[in-house]
């Protein structure tokens, strides 16, 4: 076994490396950018050395700096983690060449997998099942137009480099084609350095199952069984599952030696997932292989009580498998979520920002929480917005629901928004606890899962306005403290006017809806309450404030809340999850200058990647007018209307604040 390991990665990965080789007694050595100088990976690892600034391009994708630290350190193997230089040939090339262990496949292998139509034509020769689709290396735009319409649509595109959804794209007729080549070529090269693509066959409501093998240097292959990742979103996994639901023996063998065949096919070694589609009628077609360890292998380690960051690292030092195929054996079941900076609301844009408070589940033989984060850190723009990974198991496909979606009201996040509500609304609905899951199950089901439930909003909006009326007063009384005339009237946060009811008027902004609610004082100190009045209805409300805790009365019913306040934005967590709500400040009637054009405020912190038009030039309505990325996701902004632009504020490759005004819009009716 190793002595010394370096972890060629960051955040969550990384951390999860570094635990399984301290409990093996394996020293560990992290690498960091200008952006992670305080990361929990670098607080966690036994060195860290430093390999560049904060985009990923001049550091964790700089091979030869990383081979640098490695051998300074004296390292003996190198784990990649996932994404990066994982699947690199050459970067594993570069590790044998250098005298250390890549842990991972062969280079070789890696290269046949890193083709997609390369890797097309090595599963047909293994006789693994193919989805209809064009994997030519003739790129000619006309091309592959003419090749998506013999296939028919709707056609995907994916980038032959590619994974993780990125350079893929679904177009459904051929006036869409060209926008959606370009976009998905953009992409690819911009994440892979390659721009070649596939055209394939779209099909409708198939689900998304893939195969976890293992191979080590002595000809042995076992497959660890199947996860389910149908619930995606832009291409990417939002909730994975092992095992399958529905799963039948037959199908689940069947898959697992196909994918021992694929295996086989390129002289694998080390972890490796093959990915299927798998339609109802339970035929299943090769996807693609990912030649390294998935972000979803948590639910598998659940499901098989194997370590496999454990297997990997016995296998690259070349010891044999642990377990032979008969050894192995589902124990109960498994669900992921990842919970993002994102907000689903906003087309699940990226969102940068402080962790200003961060209280994850209680961890247990039930429940695991997998980050590379901890509260105060920043959620960067250079990297992928993901928080943790939330992992449950139980005997039962639904106890371990019932246990997910608890974990989620107790995952609690301020400063920032994420998507925990989308994923309780998400595991929640009716159709994913039957097991009705296919890839295009959130489109299917988004108004109830994007819904702002009326019940919900009913109960938390007293929360709301009574934690706002408590934190007034609490503020007053650490001002009136600081005066020189503490008891003055004038400092009372009661509404107090001479001869007047003590009403308050708030309004309030939440989840995007605008709420207007009335509030009257009744009574004093301990025993003061508020008749609140919202649209017709009232409610006798009373409290405390406890820190961040809400001890609240409405209608003689207690609850303890928490509410975390942000850059004037709150988070209230209670039962049912978490709800953003504000204080709309009240119209005061300013004048305000208007001009013939409109600004476009940017939609996230990012980059600008390209301007699509000259200024002047007329566009129609939804033309596509400028592209930004941020944490590897592209956003247009289009026009919304017929007119022109009169300036761009920005060039490409310039950075971009969240709000910063992008361009200027002249709409013409003419």
């Amino acid at each position: 076994m190793f002595e010394k390991i370096l972890i060629a990665n960051r955040g969550e990965i990384a951390c999860r490396v570094i635990r399984t080789a301290r409990r093996l007694g394996i020293h560990t050595v992290a690498v960091y950018s200008d952006a992670d100088r305080d990361a929990l990976h670098v607080s966690m690892a036994d060195e860290a050395v430093h390999i560049g600034a904060a985009a990923p391009r001049e550091s964790y994708l700089c091979g030869e700096r990383i081979i640098a630290a490695a051998r300074a350190t004296g390292a003996q193997a190198i784990h990649p983690g996932y994404g990066f230089l994982s699947e690199n040939a050459a970067f594993a090339q570069l590790c044998a060449d250098n005298g250390l262990v890549f842990i991972g496949p062969p280079p070789e292998a890696i290269a046949a997998m890193g083709s997609k139509s390369a890797a097309k034509r090595i599963m047909e020769d293994a006789a693994v099942p193919l989805v209809p689709g064009y994997h030519g290396e003739n790129q000619d735009d006309a091309l592959l137009l003419a090749e998506a319409g013999l296939i028919g649509y709707p056609v995907l595109l994916k980038a032959a480099a590619g994974g993780g959804g990125k350079g893929m794209r679904r177009v459904d007729s051929a006036a869409e084609f060209p926008e959606a080549l370009a976009a998905a070529r953009r992409e690819s090269d911009k994440a892979f350095g390659d721009s070649h693509m596939l055209v394939e066959k779209c099909l409708i409501r198939p689900r998304h199952v893939e195969i976890q093998v293992f191979c080590d240097n002595h000809g042995n292959g076992v497959y660890l069984f199947e996860r389910d990742c149908s619930l995606q979103r832009r291409h990417q996994k939002v909730v994975e599952e092992a095992p399958a639901p529905g799963m039948t023996p037959a199908v689940r063998s069947a898959m697992g030696h196909a994918a021992l065949r694929a295996a086989e096919a390129i002289g694998y070694r080390g972890a490796g997932t093959v990915e299927f589609l798998l339609s109802a009628g339970g035929e299943f077609y090769f996807m693609e292989m990912n030649t390294r360890l998935q972000v979803e292998h948590p639910v598998t380690e659940m499901i098989t009580r194997q370590d496999l960051v454990e297997w990997q690292l016995r296998v690259a030092a070349g010891e044999p498998l642990p377990r032979r195929q008969e050894e192995l054996a589902v124990h109960g079941h498994a669900l992921e979520v990842r919970i993002y900076a994102e907000d689903p609301r906003n087309d699940f844009l990226p969102v940068t920002g402080r962790l200003a408070w961060l209280q994850p589940p209680q961890e247990s033989e039930h429940v695991r929480v997998d980050t590379g984060v901890v509260q105060g850190d920043d959620v960067s723009i250079h990297y992928d917005p993901m928080i943790a990974k939330l992992v449950v198991w139980d005997e039962t496909r639904p106890r371990a629901l019932a246990r997910l979606k608890r974990a989620l009201v107790e995952y609690r996040i301020g400063g920032l928004t994420t998507n925990i509500a989308f994923l309780h609304n998400l595991v929640a609905h009716p159709a994913f606890a039957a097991e009705e899951v296919h890839t295009a199950f959130i489109e299917q089901h988004a108004d109830a899962i994007f819904r702002d439930a009326g019940g919900s909003r009913a109960r938390q909006l007293p929360l709301a306005a009574l934690y706002l009326l408590l934190a007034r007063e609490r503020q007053v009384a650490e001002r009136a403290s600081r005066s020189a005339d503490s008891f003055s009237p004038w400092h009372l946060g009661n509404a107090w006017r001479m001869g007047e009811p003590r009403i308050h008027r708030l309004g309030l902004l939440m989840n995007g809806s605008a709420q207007q609610v009335t509030l009257e004082e009744i009574g004093e100190g301990s025993a003061r309450r508020y008749r609140m009045q919202h649209e017709g209805h009232g409610l006798m409300l009373a409290g405390r404030l406890e820190g961040n805790e809400l001890v609240a009365n409405v209608e003689a019913h207690i609850e303890r809340v928490t509410v975390v306040p942000h850059d004037r934005v709150y988070t209230l967590f209670d039962a049912c999850g978490a709800t953003e709500f504000a204080l709309v400040e009240p119209d005061l009637g300013e004048d305000v200058e208007h001009t013939g054009a409109q600004a476009f405020a940017a939609p996230m912190n990012g980059s600008v990647v390209t301007l699509l038009v000259d200024p002047g030039q007329r566009v129609a309505k939804g033309d596509a007018l400028l592209i930004m990325e941020a944490m590897k996701m592209e956003h247009t902004i289009r026009a919304p209307a017929a007119g022109s632009v009169r300036e761009f504020y920005f060039r490409p490759g310039d950075l971009v604040d969240g709000g910063a005004e992008l361009l200027a819009f002249e709409a013409r009716s003419d």
